[in-house]
């Protein structure tokens, strides 16, 4: 009989018993272990971590620094608004999602539903503007434009509109078209997005998502000095969300004035002539086609000779960069970027890029003599040009028999540079070169002339145009032979034709190819700012400038100024005697050559311009129009698509630019009082502490006296009065007003 211990266990069962405690205390041990880790070893980060759950951050905005012109008006600045926002996070929590609440909202602010809603959904690859783009945690602004009646009702309200806020906040300020807006240079601004705070965080320069960024134009290029920094407010608070203390405050920084070489009212004249340039050429008739020439684009740029800043710079169509403050409607962003738009959001002068046709010659001119061609040599104006079964006709076929080169730009003779370039083709060997022999010196030019690249002015998304030369000829044929060679047929329609060769040699330079090339057509592409800055160049002795248009940089304070200094990049390859016999055949232009028509009666003995006429031809399109200009401090180039000849469409434009700038009647006769910028602009407004901007003394507004003035002239405070803007530290008198009235937004992060 088995022996049973009084406890009525058996010794399996004690064993398992056992074990049990030996794990439980095992257990305890761990735990307890683990709180001494937490509590003494790690005690004081955790309790630092901790406190941290009870500490809330509000953000106060720094207020963006103001873009100034070159006298201190405001191209760009701030007005404080009433802006009603919608907190997404709130809405989300709400079990209709806050539909019910953002009904609501529309019908106090005079919107519909379907509008409020569509502003507060998130944008990506398949939702349409509009949308918000920044980050879904911070408030987006349902609009900008409320009244202090609507403001009140949502704030007395509080309890109808919960997520809702209506306070005053300061809000990016455009002059409108009609007021030299210089919206392609200005650009705009959108929320920042959570993949740029992520990329900026360990920056010196990260992003709150309270911030609005630059998206376009010097608005973007500048976006670190304009953006400042924003203040940020710790405080302690319990554990029902009550402030108990202030932890520590960093101040707001704001951002700094920009300084631009851009005189708005000279701004405002070119915008206005760009205008009536392409109305005026939609009126007449294309030759070709019979029909009314078309004028849908167009560009004009002026610019400093001697330092490559940019006083005027406009693009066509254009649009009000105002649309985008406080987020874009869905009506406004299809006129911006739909199909039938033209894309006004392009700045067509640096970013168009077309064949430059005659006004090119200045670099095949350069070329010739580089080449060894003499400058008075006597060379055949002819009314054609042949090459085997091909005819180059000169334009109209004109003749002038036997001409110099100067006399060759004077009257813009194609057939002389036909010949040049064939010969200079014929020299390199022809279609088949030997390896290291050719000298292409017509090429060579066009890039030492800065062609086929970047000007590196200070604005973003530069095009760079084209040199088709033989390495691009290569590359092009081999990324473009398949597709060539699959739709080309020798005797089909013309492209189909052009295909066919293409597949067969579009990698060797044709003789053809060098023909055209050497009056600006066939595959070369430039742009307005590279032309400008050509014949800046020719202009002012040779030196070649970057582009510019930021002058300085002023602290918001004032006491901090940040000079933006011109600079050279070197110079072009004619000689002093060549440059010299460019220049008077470009002023032989103006005086008796193709623009002649269109500059009669001007000063020449007092203000001598200098100029060369354009006429591109663009395969299924009307030609398109360039002037490029030069006094000797400025060079003004203007084009216009599907417009005509250059000096037709052009020059009327151009010339009253000059007679704004220079103070010039239509008779002639210079006013000085009536100069818009005689001479360019040196000093730099003053930044005043309080925030005011004290202007270089201005002469007396002229617009009454030019041409823009039929269509109204920029407003007093555009022109002639010191400018008072909103300071990034105090802002107008009208802003502070507000400010104390109201208070300024604060934002609890």
């Amino acid at each position: 009989m088995t022996n049973i211990p009084e406890t009525g266990r058996t010794p399996r069962v004690q064993i398992r018993l056992v074990v049990i405690q030996i794990l439980v205390l095992s257990l305890l041990g761990t735990l307890g272990g683990r709180l001494w880790y937490l509590q003494i070893r790690e005690g004081d980060a955790y309790a630092k971590e901790a406190s941290g759950n009870h500490v809330q951050q509000v953000v106060d905005p720094a207020v963006r620094g103001s873009i100034l012109d070159a006298r201190g008006v405001p191209l760009a600045d701030n007005e404080t608004r009433l802006v009603v926002s919608a907190s997404r996070t709130d809405l989300l929590k709400m079990k209709d999602d806050g539909k019910a609440v953002l009904t609501k909202l529309g019908k106090v602010l005079g919107m519909s539903a379907k509008d409020v809603m569509l502003k507060v959904r998130l944008c990506d690859a398949k939702t349409p503007q509009p949308c918000w783009n920044g980050s879904p945690y911070q408030p987006i602004p349902i609009t900008d434009e409320a009244t202090p009646k609507q403001a009140l009702q949502i704030r007395e309200r509080a309890e109808d509109f919960p997520g809702i806020t209506a306070e005053p906040e300061a809000v990016r300020r455009y002059a409108a078209p009609g007021k030299s807006n210089t919206a392609q240079v200005l650009g705009y601004l959108s929320p920042v997005t959570d993949e740029e705070i992520t990329k900026a965080q360990d920056t010196d320069s990260p992003y709150l998502r309270s911030d609005q960024v630059g998206r376009s134009g010097l608005e973007r290029q500048y976006d670190k000095q304009l953006r400042g920094k924003a203040g940020v407010t710790r405080y302690e608070v319990d554990n029902l969300g009550r402030v108990i203390g202030e932890a520590e405050a960093d101040a707001a920084q704001p951002g700094a004035n920009l300084v631009t070489s851009i005189d708005a009212r000279v701004q405002r004249v070119a915008e206005y002539e760009l205008h009536e340039a392409m109305k005026t050429a939609r009126k007449q008739f294309d030759k070709i086609t019979g029909e009314n020439y078309k004028a849908d684009s167009g560009a004009v740029v002026v610019m400093e000779a001697k330092t490559g800043r940019v006083v005027a710079m406009a693009s066509a169509p254009t649009y009000d960069p105002n649309v985008w403050v406080g987020g874009i409607s869905a009506k406004d962003y299809k006129q911006l970027t739909g199909k039938g738009s033209d894309y006004p959001l392009l700045n067509r002068a640096i970013q168009g890029q077309s064949a430059p046709g005659s006004t090119f010659k200045v670099v095949s001119t350069a070329a010739a003599v580089e080449a060894g061609y003499e400058w008075d040599g006597g060379y055949p104006c002819t009314s054609s040009y042949s090459v085997g079964g091909q005819v180059f006709k000169n334009f109209e076929g004109e003749s002038f028999g036997p001409i110099s080169l100067g006399r060759a730009l004077e009257v813009s003779c194609d057939t002389v540079f036909y010949g040049l370039a064939d010969r200079e083709w014929k020299k390199d060997g022809g279609i088949n070169p030997k390896k290291g022999e050719p000298k292409d010196y017509f090429y060579k030019a066009a890039h030492q002339f800065g062609l086929g690249k970047e000007t590196g002015i200070d604005l973003p998304n530069e095009v760079t145009g084209r040199v088709p030369d033989r390495q691009w000829k290569e590359s092009y044929w081999k990324a473009n032979k398949d597709t060539w060679c699959k739709t080309g047929k020798k005797d089909g329609t013309y492209v189909e034709k052009i295909a066919y060769e293409n597949c067969l040699e579009g990698n060797k330079m044709r003789e053809g190819d060098s023909i055209n090339y050497s009056i600006g057509q066939g595959d070369t592409l430039v742009t307005p700012i590279q032309e400008a800055r050509i014949y800046g160049a020719l202009a002012n002795g040779g030196t070649m400038y970057e582009p510019s248009i930021g002058k300085a940089i002023i602290s918001a304070d004032g006491k901090t100024v940040q000079e933006i200094k011109p600079k050279v990049t070197g110079k072009v390859p004619v000689s002093q005697a060549a440059l010299k016999g460019m220049d008077t055949a470009l002023e032989g232009v103006v005086t008796r050559g193709t623009a002649a028509w269109k500059f009669g009666g001007w000063p020449q003995d007092k203000i001598p311009l200098h100029a060369k006429t354009g006429t591109a031809e663009v395969y299924g399109k009307q030609t398109t129009s360039w002037l490029a200009t030069y006094s000797k401090d400025y060079t003004v180039v203007m084009t216009i698509a599907q417009a005509g000849t250059g000096s037709g469409a052009s020059g009327e434009a151009v010339r009253h630019i000059y007679n704004a700038m220079y103070g010039v009647s239509a008779d002639g006769a210079i006013d000085k009082k009536n100069a818009l910028l005689p001479t360019p602009e040196k000093s730099l407004p003053k930044v005043q502490t309080d925030g005011t901007i004290k202007s270089p003394k201005l002469a007396k507004d002229p617009a009454k006296d030019q041409r823009v003035s039929q269509e109204g002239t920029p407003e007093p405070d555009e022109t002639q009065q010191a400018a008072t803007v909103n300071s990034p530290t105090t802002g107008n008198r009208d802003t502070r007003r507000r400010r104390r009235k109201r208070g300024s937004r604060r934002m609890l992060t």
